[in-house]
């Protein structure tokens, strides 16, 4: 399928200068990014590396944005941008700046970008650590896959929740120290979190998330990662307790009841074959 980028009259200076104004997330810098993005000329790459050598720390930032996407759908430059953004890790200082750049280093799903990354694992800024776990998903390199597990139990909740979420869900690998780590998150404070570590223990078929599993089903407050959770691990022993859940009263939101009838139908269906 061909896409067709999106035509604009204003220069890539232009659309630089818009994307620098403001907050970084603003909407008509954002509106400039995308459309840099999507242009994704030699003048914009250029453009891009300039910025990172600016002194004006969210220039720099602005500078790895414009690279962590360079030419979507189909990306241009892409060994270049990644060297670039590299090459800013080794010498940047700064966190925000730090986090723009593990981030876009993401989009590319490069090895060479691993140890860099792993190098920042233990940074004191958990916004830095949280774009390691951007900076590395998708990645299946044992010490990519090491640190996603111990950033797992980061003490900052938002790091927790991504790099669960990507060894649960993003991930290929299983190993024993991943499901270690998996099977510690199901206890965590935070219910997203627990959430997503159910479906990546399910999605393993690990035996050990049964009593949890049923524990979140049969909770007060369930959420549909759970029902997604008992979907993947394909156990018929859950169906009774979903559908308990499905006749309990109160209300309930379309999409959660959207799944849990599938997730009812597909247990149903499976024991009448």
């Amino acid at each position: 399928m061909e896409h067709r980028r999106p035509e604009d009259p204003r220069s890539t200076a232009e659309l630089i200068s818009i994307s620098l104004r403001g907050e970084p997330d603003d909407a008509r810098a954002l509106d400039a990014l995308h459309l840099l993005h999507w242009r994704g000329t030699r003048d914009v790459l250029e453009a891009a590396a300039h910025l990172l050598r600016s002194p004006l720390l969210h220039e720099r930032g602005r500078g790895a944005d414009i690279l962590g996407q360079l030419g979507i759908p189909e990306r241009t430059f892409p060994d270049e941008c990644v060297r670039l953004l590299l090459d800013l890790l080794r010498r940047e200082t700064e966190p925000a700046v730090l986090e723009s750049g593990a981030t876009a280093l993401g989009y590319f799903r490069d090895p060479r970008a691993v140890p860099a990354l792993v190098k920042l694992k233990a940074h004191p800024s958990a916004a830095v650590r949280f774009g390691v776990v951007q900076g590395l998903s998708g990645q299946e390199a044992p010490e990519a896959v090491a640190a996603l597990i111990e950033l797992s139990g980061d003490a900052d909740e938002n790091v927790r929740n991504w790099a669960t979420f990507e060894l649960g869900t993003q991930l290929e690998a299983d190993t024993p120290e991943l499901r270690e780590a998996l099977l510690r998150r199901v206890s965590d404070p935070n219910e997203e979190i627990r959430g997503e570590a159910l479906v990546g223990l399910a999605r393993r078929k690990e035996p050990g998330v049964r009593e949890p599993l049923v524990a979140a089903l049969s909770a007060p407050n369930v959420l549909v990662l759970a029902v997604e959770a008992a979907e993947l691990l394909e156990d018929p022993r859950l169906l009774p307790i979903l559908v308990e859940l499905r006749d309990r009263p109160g209300e309930a939101d379309d999409y959660f009841r959207q799944v849990l009838d599938k997730v009812i139908h597909g247990y149903e269906s499976a024991l009448t074959r």
